[in-house]
């Protein structure tokens, strides 16, 4: 049997000298990767529009948690920074708040984050004018494939609409790509990320059966199927009779409008009700552990949700710091970092996106007991204590605080300090 190396030979011979060689990248791994699927439309591994469908549009636990994470998400400031020292005026940061001439920062953060909750991935094009960006967009994740190039990693993407493709490669404008993809990590998929929704397809597939059955329950007076029986001595009901008798009952006596509606019978008939046993009713349970289960793998606390039987944290507020602190904030930190390693070249310099903290409602406990303990650490210089809450030196050689109206804003770095 040939060795795995020989069939490597044959597959890559550059690896033996044999014909041109590729250029040269950091990971030979990806190489492997290109050799099945080089200058080809790699096609996700899941059906998106089943999960947008079926998860996102039609079960209230998935379009509730998708919804709190995107809008939490999107309401958190980004400042920018360079080095150690904020700037507040600056084109990265106007580029963030007006993305585009139809869409807020607001709007364009809720798409990421929603298609990136729902897909696993999220794209956003740059569009430069006489080499300086202008626009930013958020494209459907359905209708993008990624290119591979011939060293694995992507080279373009193709984007598709009404059976029409446009190749998105090249850079928007110099050192900055034309697409960003960010994607959730998945074990199996070399180009596309992992929904959360898959993980939970099970889960929402019960919750969803659950909610039929309540509906069809209801349409059927809000109780199992009963049998209609014949014990008359003539024998057995013609045809015509047994016609007549069901469409009397699916017309008259089934669905919610009917309900509690008296049933006239003939000689010889009997209503047998059937009932629901204990075992029967576990569905109820099954909902309220499936909507625990989705919830869990949104990142979304079911108390947040109103979800019974899961209620584990002391509070609501502790909840509350839980889902910002677990799920919205590293969403927004690597976002945050993408976007800085993908725009920041248009300027040049280290400039980085961060969060802003502070702006964060449930979090402010948080920033009380820590400026508490600051306060009352005796062993630091009024600039030490500022440094570990943040912020930076006095305006004065030796100020104190008081004097200076308390806690004053970062510098941007091209004003002057006072040293």
């Amino acid at each position: 049997m040939p060795r795995m190396t020989d069939a490597l030979n044959r597959l890559m011979p550059w690896r033996t000298g044999n014909g041109a060689a590729p250029v040269t990248k950091a990971s030979k791994a990806h190489r492997l990767v290109a050799v099945e699927s080089l200058g080809q439309p790699q096609w996700a591994p899941r059906d998106y529009a089943t999960f947008a469908r079926e998860g996102f549009m039609q079960n209230a636990i998935v379009y509730r948690s998708v919804r709190m994470v995107a809008e939490a998400a999107a309401s958190i400031p980004l400042l920018l920074y360079e080095g150690a020292f904020e700037i507040e005026s600056h084109p990265f940061l106007d580029l963030i708040a007006h993305p585009s001439l139809d869409h807020t920062s607001a709007d364009f953060f809720e798409a990421w984050y929603g298609y990136l909750l729902v897909s696993g991935n999220a794209y956003v094009e740059a569009v430069g004018v006489d080499e300086r960006l202008r626009e930013l967009h958020v494209l459907r994740p359905d209708r993008m494939k990624v290119i591979p190039g011939p060293d694995g990693w992507p080279e373009g993407y193709e984007y598709s609409v009404a059976g029409r493709s446009i190749r998105l490669s090249g850079e928007a404008v110099a050192g900055v790509r034309s697409v960003m993809h960010v994607r959730l990590f998945h074990p199996a998929n070399d180009y596309y990320g992992m929904s959360p929704i898959e993980a939970a397809a099970s889960a929402i597939d019960i919750h969803n059966q659950a909610a039929s059955w309540n509906k069809a329950l209801l349409d059927n007076s809000a109780r199992p199927s009963g049998a209609l029986v014949y014990a008359a001595r003539e024998g057995q009901l013609t045809e015509e009779q047994f016609q007549r008798l069901k469409e009397e009952l699916e017309l008259g006596f089934q669905g919610a409008r009917q309900a509690g509606r008296p049933m006239l019978l003939e000689g010889g008939l009997d209503w047998k009700q059937l009932s629901l046993s204990p075992k029967d009713m576990d569905f109820v349970e099954a909902k309220n552990a499936a909507a625990r289960e989705i919830a869990l793998a949104l990142g979304v606390p079911p108390m947040l949700l109103g979800i019974p039987g899961d209620n584990t944290y002391s509070n609501y507020q502790e909840a509350s710091r839980t889902f910002w602190r677990q799920t919205v904030l590293p969403l927004v930190v690597r976002t945050a970092k993408a976007m800085s390693a993908w725009l920041a070249p248009a300027w040049g310099g280290a400039l980085e996106l961060r969060p802003d903290l502070d702006a964060i409602e449930a979090l402010s406990s948080e920033r009380d007991q820590l400026w508490a303990r600051i306060e009352k650490a005796s062993f630091l210089t009024d600039d030490e204590k500022r440094a570990a809450a943040g912020y930076g030196p006095l305006v004065e050689e030796g100020a104190s605080s008081a004097g200076q109206g308390g806690l004053v804003a970062k510098r941007s770095p091209d004003k002057e300090r006072h040293t």
